[in-house]
């Protein structure tokens, strides 16, 4: 079992303090700047009023992020094996036509 430690961030000025597995440290304190930095674009623009409001809205953002690129990734690796099929076939068709070696035709000089 890993060690657990406390590590304090701040999110709009407001600071928490978080446990978490030492190993994970440096990605919690990412995270936190990052939702840090997306509360703080909503805040700017005026539109959404409250903290709570503020996180829900970074929260759905972050979320719709996240599940887009889990949803590229899932096409891009679609393409991926449906390219590696499409070689696989032509390497066995390939390998199926008989091997013309033309240099034996060729004289010694």
């Amino acid at each position: 079992m890993s060690d657990v430690e406390t590590v304090k961030v701040s999110i709009l000025d407001k600071e928490y303090l978080v446990n978490c597995p030492k190993e994970a440290r440096a990605s919690l304190e990412q995270s936190a700047r990052h939702l840090d930095h997306k509360m703080r674009e909503i805040r700017a623009t005026g539109k959404v009023i409250g903290l709570e409001r503020i996180a829900v809205m970074a929260a759905l953002n972050i979320t719709h992020e996240a599940l887009s690129r889990e949803q590229s990734q899932g096409v891009n690796q679609d393409q991926l094996q449906q390219l590696a099929d499409r070689l696989d076939a032509a390497l066995t068709k390939n390998h199926s036509l008989p091997f013309n070696d033309d240099t034996s035709d060729q004289g010694s000089l």
